[in-house]
């Protein structure tokens, strides 16, 4: 076994940037649908990500999927893999 060749699964999630402010970052909230324990009905939670995109081509409402990876600086271990759908204007 090479364990050169054989690459990580790592976590691919779609969210929505809620934040273009900083240089080549992107901050990202992702929803996810969570089952309470005793209402049993579903709820929505909210976590917010900050993201690598590299060429800042990332704007507010824009849909986006993002992968994890390497740290990259104290709070960004997400890149922006590819932009899903553009804001509304």
């Amino acid at each position: 076994m090479n364990a050169v060749s054989e690459s990580k699964s790592r976590k691919t999630l779609i969210g929505v940037v809620v934040s273009d402010k900083m240089d080549k970052t992107a901050v990202v909230q992702i929803q996810s649908l969570v089952k309470h324990p005793i209402y049993k009905k579903y709820v929505r939670r909210y976590t917010k990500v900050k993201a690598h995109d590299a060429k800042n081509l990332c704007k507010i409402g824009d849909r986006v999927k993002v992968r994890e990876c390497r740290p990259l600086s104290k709070t960004k271990r997400w890149i922006v893999v590819e932009i899903l759908e553009r804001a509304k204007v």
